[in-house]
């Protein structure tokens, strides 16, 4: 069963992560809110400013240009161009699509292939991609496994923009694109000088800046025991100027048999993640270093979600302290579990607020 909360303009934003307690703007301070229905997501952009105008139209036309390149059911799109070509041959695609192609591989590498974009075959096998749900055998998934992993596609070193892949691979950006569409946005309301917004892709949330009021955006992550449930919440984040992406096992499902099959699947195994995890919420800040280079990255935020919901909460945990040790990448979790616990990493601890009416149990790890 496919779930699209519809997302309230101006109220509330709903869908797996939620920016919520939106107040009308200041009377001398223009708004401007729109709704977009892309890439298979309710999205909704409320930006303010003397250019929010501009920027709000600015963003849904990004929008609508990455849908282009990066689907996977648009047969002219750079993906599937690139999934339709013969094994080997190189294919010319956007510069956009070439680094995100980067970025795929990276993030496939840093969490061993947690993540993976060349999944696609096995995602149709079970009929996430067609919305034809059904359940394969063991001998097709391990026969569809073999054409899967990362070092399947190549990229060819230097400004050449192609990409090729071998014998039965397909790529499907679906896990990372929205969160790329979000750091294309970011750069737009920078350009523009807007002084704040709330961005909401599904589960994926950009908020720029504080509310009118000066306080923090109230950033709920739904609780997947209450998917349906308008004040379903597992908590609450406080956030200025970040990026805060959920994957859950309750966002996109079907039932067979009375077996529940959700759509994150481990490429270990071509099912879906068995990992004692019901949601993922990836929180990272976006600011600049004193060389003026962006920190924080939706891209990164939707691209671990994924993979630390695959991991589980053991190595997810270990994950996080080895990355927040090294400095390679600055993030914190919100990890919802099947055995009723809600687990909170401690960079975030200071603006989380527990729902107390939800029955979890809460923790904060360092």
């Amino acid at each position: 069963m496919r779930r699209l909360t519809v997302l309230l303009l101006a109220l509330a934003m709903l869908a797996g992560l939620t920016a919520c307690g939106m107040e009308p703007a200041d009377p001398n301070t223009a708004q401007e809110s729109i709704q977009v229905i892309a890439m298979d997501t309710v999205m909704t952009f409320s930006i303010y400013g003397e250019k929010s105008t501009h920027a709000v139209y600015a963003a849904e036309d990004e929008v609508r240009r990455l849908e282009g390149l990066l689907s996977r059911t648009d047969p002219e799109s750079d993906v599937s161009r690139l999934n339709a070509a013969p094994a080997g041959e190189a294919v010319t695609v956007s510069e956009d699509t070439r680094s995100l192609l980067e970025m795929a591989r990276f993030y496939a590498m840093m969490t061993e292939g947690a993540f993976d974009c060349t999944l696609a075959p096995v995602s149709s096998a079970w009929g996430f991609t067609e919305e034809s749900f059904r359940v394969p055998s063991r001998t097709e998934l391990d026969g569809l496994l073999q054409h899967v992993g990362w070092e399947k596609f190549q990229l060819p070193e230097g400004q050449n923009l192609t990409a090729s892949h071998d014998e039965g691979v397909e790529i499907d950006l679906g896990g990372i694109a929205k969160g790329y569409v979000t750091d294309v946005i970011a750069g737009i309301l920078e350009e523009n000088h807007v002084p704040r917004a709330t961005i909401s892709l599904g589960g994926n949330v950009l908020v720029w800046g504080d509310r009118p009021d000066g306080t923090p955006w109230r950033v709920g992550i739904q609780d997947p025991a209450r998917a349906d449930a308008a004040d379903g919440y597992a908590g609450f984040l406080s956030l200025t100027d970040a990026f805060a992406v959920t994957s859950g096992s309750y966002q996109r499902y079907f039932e067979e048999d009375g077996q529940r099959y959700h759509h994150i699947i481990d490429p270990a195994t071509g099912c879906p993640a068995d990992s004692g995890l019901t949601s993922v919420t990836v929180v990272e800040k976006r600011e600049r270093d004193a060389n003026s280079n962006i920190l924080g990255s939706g891209t990164e935020c939707d691209a671990l979600s994924t993979a630390l919901f695959v991991m589980g909460e053991e190595k997810a945990l270990e994950f996080w302290r080895t990355e927040r040790e090294s400095r390679q990448m600055s993030f914190d979790l919100v990890l919802v579990t099947e055995d009723g616990r809600v687990v909170v990493t401690d960079g975030i601890a200071d603006v989380f607020t527990p729902d107390e009416t939800s029955g979890y149990a809460y923790e904060t790890v360092s």
